[in-house]
């Protein structure tokens, strides 16, 4: 159960703008429909149940395709598994019960949880943030013999909890679903209650979400987990027996429902701000290595947005949840086979369809200013020799200019001319290149600048878009 992670010619256009919560346009609508639709078909996923938050507030729920055999038509409002991603809600817990002054981030397992390796060693923030040395119990992406029989959370401690680590404590990141059960037992233990009862009462309630026991969502009324072998045909998986997930993935419930979560993220509800901070803040290794990973979240980035993502993997099942809290956006994509990446594939382009540009910083904004104007001249047969080095000099000779004009100018005036990713360093210049869309043709255009506000275009290559 792994987790699977315009430039206008005004540069006001340039800065993003907050995106208003606003329920989601006709062709916003169409966009999203063929993104997932086309996703769909070309992995053989049976189902996708997303929900979209915007301006901090859920603007859209749909399922498409076939939840189970005998469910033909999938509803938004089924709840899927989403596996790896309820571990942010064990690290939640675990920060209630910190700030109720019930136990301490620092605490060693030892002090809760007897028999476990080097537990007088092993930190609770350890435990979260995946960097205990405790042995991943289920690093396989199926269902390996011992899932057939049922088991306890101390089952699983008993054997794998008990070997030797494998490093030592806060010196590496090792993904542990190991580590998430020992959490959970923790949970219970000082809580004196079921972690899910726990979280039923701290989070699902107060927030209005339904959440499952997934050794319970199964049956006639929930979607099925499908699977193939090699490009062989989609078959049913028959889910884990009971136990095997527990807090480090046991939680099944609808698109909708875990936007709610991912809205008291944005807004700072439910647990105080300094323990949502606690979660989104990268652990750092002992060598002082960024560990990209908080208290049961990755902590990353996306077109220059802060992102908080997790990912789930169970049996038949694949989630993808994609949180920008610094636009109070999120993208939740459910999906029920766990042989197709379909989940992360459609959650980033909605993402990147839905969100407005990145905003750019001051450097970029002059250089894309530029580099229209350079590319408006070019199109009309002429040029600015003062933008550019001796070499690019050299290459802009009357032929260039004249090829320039001639392909060019009949396209018109591109829709869009945006900066593709960030900029880049190579041979002493900084790198940037541009996307420019036309009705049926898109160009990217490839730039070096020499350093500097007043740095002169070494390069200015223009080439159709793959």
């Amino acid at each position: 159960m792994r987790p699977f992670r315009s430039f206008a010619v005004a540069a006001t256009l340039l800065f993003a703008v907050p995106v208003a919560a606003q329920d989601l346009t006709a062709a916003e609508r169409a966009q999203v429909d063929k993104i997932v639709t086309s996703q769909l078909s070309a992995t053989g996923t049976p189902s996708a149940s997303i929900a979209v938050v915007r301006g901090g507030r859920i603007v859209f729920a749909h399922a498409y395709g076939k939840a189970s055999e005998t469910m033909p038509v999938a509803s938004p409002t089924l709840p899927y598994q989403i596996a790896s991603i309820s571990k942010q809600f064990a690290g939640a817990a675990v920060l209630l019960l910190a700030e109720d002054g019930k136990l301490s981030l620092d605490d060693v397992v030892s002090k809760y949880i007897p028999g476990i390796t080097e537990g007088d060693h092993i930190t609770i923030r350890q435990l979260l943030s995946h960097t205990s040395g405790l042995q991943d119990y289920w690093p396989q992406d199926y269902s390996f013999k011992a899932m057939a029989t049922p088991v306890t959370p101390q089952g699983i401690v008993d054997r794998w909890a008990k070997k030797p680590l494998d490093f030592a404590p806060g010196t590496q990141w090792q993904y542990s679903n190991t580590g998430y059960v020992v959490a959970g037992m923790i949970v219970e233990k000082v809580a004196g209650e079921p972690l899910l009862a726990f979280l039923q009462r701290r989070i699902f309630k107060p927030l209005g979400m339904t959440a499952y026991d997934q050794d319970l969502a199964t049956g006639p009324n929930f979607p099925q987990g499908y699977g193939r072998h090699a490009l062989g045909p989609l078959r049913v998986e028959p889910p884990a027996a009971n136990g095997w997930l527990f807090a480090a993935g046991e939680l099944s419930m609808s698109a909708s429902d875990l936007a709610k979560w991912d809205i008291a993220r944005i807004d700072r509800t439910i647990l105080a701000p300094a323990d949502w901070q606690a979660q989104e803040t990268p652990i750092r290794l002992s060598d002082g290595s960024n560990s990209r990973y908080g208290l049961g979240v990755f902590i990353g980035s996306q077109d220059g947005r802060k992102m908080i993502e997790h990912s789930g993997e169970a049996v038949g099942f694949i989630s993808e949840n994609l949180v920008f809290p610094d636009d109070k956006a999120a993208f939740v994509v459910l999906t029920n086979t766990w042989s197709a990446g379909a989940a992360s594939d459609i959650a980033t382009k909605l993402s990147k369809a839905l969100l407005p540009p990145a905003p750019a910083n001051a450097a970029d904004l002059a250089a894309g200013t530029r580099a229209r104007a350079l590319f408006d001249l070019l199109r009309a047969g002429q040029i600015d020799r003062a933008e550019l080095t001796d070499d690019a000099n050299f290459y802009f000779t009357p032929v260039a200019i004249a090829d320039f004009k001639a392909s060019l100018a009949p396209l018109g005036t591109p829709e869009s001319f945006t900066q593709a990713g960030p900029l880049r360093l190579r041979g002493g210049f900084v790198l940037r290149s541009y996307r420019l869309v036309y009705k049926d043709k898109t160009l990217i255009l490839s730039t070096f600048l020499e350093p500097g506000d007043h740095g002169r275009f070494e390069q200015f290559l223009i080439s159709p878009a793959n």
